[in-house]
């Protein structure tokens, strides 16, 4: 199986993406940013869900319209940043289901460790589009795909507004089967850990924690 990352190359998406690299941008507007992309990101990681037709009466004549078929979607966020993409995405599909995985990384492994897990009962048949703001070393998107394959779901997908070589790398070494979709791929990951240029600690800019 070929890993597939598809950059979500449009221009209200760069355009918003800079706006929230630049270091003077408020807490407001960045988390008004966040949930503007994830609106366009989720955009393009439902395109390929599936469609069934119903009847349908317009005012004018009846019709067979496509909708979609199958059990609601799950949007994972993982904590805490993964919120700010969770919240966009949910604007676009307000029905969905929705599920928590809480990591944080270890300062001086890099490693995750899980602290806290919930998600809907059922996940198979489902397709799962799992959020993080940051694909930066891939641990703790790794551990928490690994998580949520044990519940069996129907198709996954990982959403991020920023990656790097190295996490994707790192990530389809783990996860070869699991798209994923970002706003951007940047140029290499620092000795801290961190994506650059990127937009710095996307949690923490997004609460104002810094």
């Amino acid at each position: 199986m070929t890993p597939s990352v598809v950059v979500v190359d449009h221009p209200l998406v760069k355009h918003k993406l800079t706006l929230m690299r630049a270091k003077e941008t408020s807490t407001a507007s960045f988390r008004a940013l966040l949930t503007e992309i994830s609106m366009l990101l989720a955009y393009e990681a439902s395109r390929d869900m599936k469609l069934g037709t119903k009847t349908v009466e317009t005012p004018l004549a009846t019709i067979e319209a496509p909708t979609l078929e199958g059990k609601k979607v799950v949007l994972i966020a993982i904590l805490r940043a993964g919120l700010g993409i969770l919240d966009g995405m949910l604007e676009l599909m307000p029905s969905a289901r929705v599920g928590h995985v809480g990591l944080y990384r270890d300062p001086k492994t890099l490693l995750a460790v899980e602290y806290y897990y919930k998600v809907p009962s059922d996940l198979s048949d489902r397709d799962v589009l799992v959020c993080d703001p940051m694909l930066a070393t891939g641990n703790s998107a790794i551990a928490a795909i690994e998580r949520i394959k044990q519940s069996r779901p129907g198709s996954l997908k990982f959403i991020c507004l920023l990656a790097c070589p190295e996490g994707i790398k790192n990530f389809h070494e783990a996860h070869p089967d699991v798209p994923i979709v970002t706003a951007a791929i940047d140029e290499r990951l620092n000795e801290h850990g961190y994506i650059v240029p990127g937009l710095g600690d996307a949690g923490d800019r997004l609460y104002g924690t810094a």
